[in-house]
């Protein structure tokens, strides 16, 4: 799994901060230290830092902080009582996108107004038995938002990719008396007439982190396009977003067979500068996605879409009225664009030298003008990524050393600094990055996952240093041990992660005595009272005795 931390998610854009700290290249993704082995350079919560009281998102608005279910059971029963819908966040400190809703959404003022009309709870994913929550509520990319109604059925989930206003005016539509998504989706599919708020609703769905079974991901594309085709024809905008989005999702091309008059539909949004402004989100991080589903193996028609869209993206990049995050997006999507048909991995693409100069002046003017600590932990990762993009290592790599001591996550950095040189080859430098990474970081869930990525890179880039391998996995396994949440949700998969990577590493057998020890610290995780049969399950299929 790997990260683009540009896309308010990461590992990639339909994968959303589902990540792997070690690898960086999303949506996927996804974002106080602990210990302090770097001295006090790395250790300062940042002079940019600025964290709401309690860890809750923002200081405007009455969070219910909520890690287990008892706590969102007692939420739902203010909700009930209130009868007030429920807004569900879940998120994590770290995260770039999550701290991009902090900058721009949460801390609006007709936000938080429109804060009193629902009971508003936050799940921090690396709160003590959190995880379990992700299960519940069918969420695993941070950030999600998820709108209930007061009785607990979901309505709707937020795209928090949106520009702010658009995020309101949704959040406004589910308040008033918004049906759940789930009948809304059946009654459209089935040519039952819908309101144009419940139109609106289908086509602003966060339908790219919506893990909660309503369409699967390799059904999505062909959902979007059957929604495009039946939204009434004097609803342009809808349907124009449900056929942007369609495209978005299809894989280039597979799934949706696009026709000149969609390939038509577009080119106008993107000759319409309020077209494109009111359609950005889905520009700015699917436009590379969208050229490839329109042009196929067509080479001329590629380029001239090429063309067209990277001048949209450039109204959107140089737009004052979207947020830093989301013009940075738009200068991603050019270069993403500009690297069509390369190599994905290709350190050292070929692009037009106004476009690399362009993201050298970004980069800089970023560094230069924010303040927010939110919005420097979403935005700095963002630009360091896009560095690389472009090929600009070393500036990508000063940016996020200078940046270590602004950070209130600096871990988050040190895994990208650890991603750039692994990419380049420097692997000892990866592995000491990676590895001060895995020491800073906070949190259980967060610990797990960057403990994984630590232990898969020693056994990718040092499978000879067995005392190395083993030291880490004991202490990740003894952490999961003392985690009531971690054969639950991303810490699970975290745990998965490190098994599949042990296995490897033993894949000819020289490493048998090693592993039987871990099997016996891992006995550990599986034989805590608390645990139900699933939980027992996923832990004994982790490494089995035979192996």
């Amino acid at each position: 799994m790997t990260i683009d931390p540009r896309r308010p998610g990461a590992a990639t854009r339909k994968a959303r901060m589902q990540i792997t700290p070690v690898s960086f290249n999303l949506v996927s993704f996804a974002p106080a230290l602990r210990a302090c082995a770097l001295a006090l350079l790395f250790c300062s919560a940042g002079i940019f830092a600025n964290p709401a009281r309690g860890g809750l998102p923002s200081t405007n608005v009455a969070w219910v902080a909520a890690a287990t279910d008892a706590d969102v059971d007692a939420a739902f029963a203010r909700a009930r009582a209130d009868g007030k819908p429920l807004l569900l966040y879940w998120g994590a400190s770290w995260c770039p996108p999550c701290n991009q809703l902090k900058a721009t959404l949460f801390n609006r003022q007709d936000f938080a107004a429109q804060s009193k009309a629902f009971v508003a709870v936050h799940v921090d994913g690396d709160r003590p038995s959190a995880q379990k929550l992700g299960s519940r509520f069918k969420v695993s990319g941070y950030p999600t938002l998820v709108l209930f109604a007061p009785e607990g059925r979901e309505i709707t989930r937020l795209p928090g990719e949106a520009d702010a206003p658009q995020v309101m005016a949704l959040l406004e539509a589910g308040l008033a008396g918004g049906r759940p998504l789930a009948a809304v989706l059946d009654d459209a599919r089935a040519s039952r007439p819908l309101s144009a708020n419940e139109w609106r609703v289908l086509a602003f769905h966060s339908w790219d982190v919506d893990d909660s079974g309503l369409v699967s991901a390799g059904d999505r594309a062909g959902v979007l396009a059957e929604l495009a085709a039946r939204s009434p024809l004097g609803d342009s905008e809808t349907s124009t977003r449900l056929w942007l989005k369609a495209l978005a999702a299809s894989d280039e091309g597979k799934g949706l067979k696009p026709d000149a008059a969609l390939r038509q539909r577009v080119e106008r949004v993107l000759a319409d500068p309020a077209a494109s402004r009111r359609h950005m989100d889905v520009l700015v991080y699917g436009a590379a996605a969208m050229v490839k589903s329109l042009s196929g193996d067509d080479g001329s028609e590629r380029a001239a879409l090429s063309t067209q869209f990277d001048a949209a993206l450039l109204r959107l990049q140089n737009d004052p009225s979207l947020s830093r995050g989301d013009r940075v997006a738009a200068l991603g999507q050019r270069v993403d664009v500009a690297r069509i048909g390369q190599p994905k991995d290709a350190i050292r693409p070929t692009l037009p030298a106004p476009l690399v100069q362009a993201v050298r002046e970004t980069a800089a003017q970023m560094d230069r003008e924010i303040s927010d600590g939110y919005e420097r932990q979403a935005v700095i990762t963002s630009v360091a990524y896009l560095l690389t993009q472009a090929g600009l290592w070393n500036a990508s790599d000063a940016l996020l050393k200078d940046n270590l001591r602004k950070s209130h996550s600096a871990y988050y950095l040190m895994s990208q600094l650890g991603s750039n040189a692994r990419k380049l080859g420097r692997n000892a430098e990866a592995l000491r990055w990676l590895g001060q990474a895995y020491e800073q970081s906070v949190g259980p869930a967060t610990r797990l996952q960057w403990g994984a990525s630590y232990l898969a890179a020693l056994v990718d880039l040092a499978p000879r240093d067995a005392q190395r391998i083993e030291q880490t996995a004991t202490r990740i396994f003894d952490e999961a041990a003392r985690d009531p949440a971690a054969l639950h949700d991303r810490s699970a998969r975290s745990l998965q992660r490190v098994a599949g990577k042990l296995k490897s590493w033993n894949a000819d057998g020289q490493r048998a005595a090693a592993i039987g020890r871990l099997q016996s610290r891992l006995a550990r995780v599986c034989g805590g009272s608390h645990l139900g049969p699933p939980e027992r399950a996923t832990c004994a299929a982790l490494l089995p005795s035979q192996i």
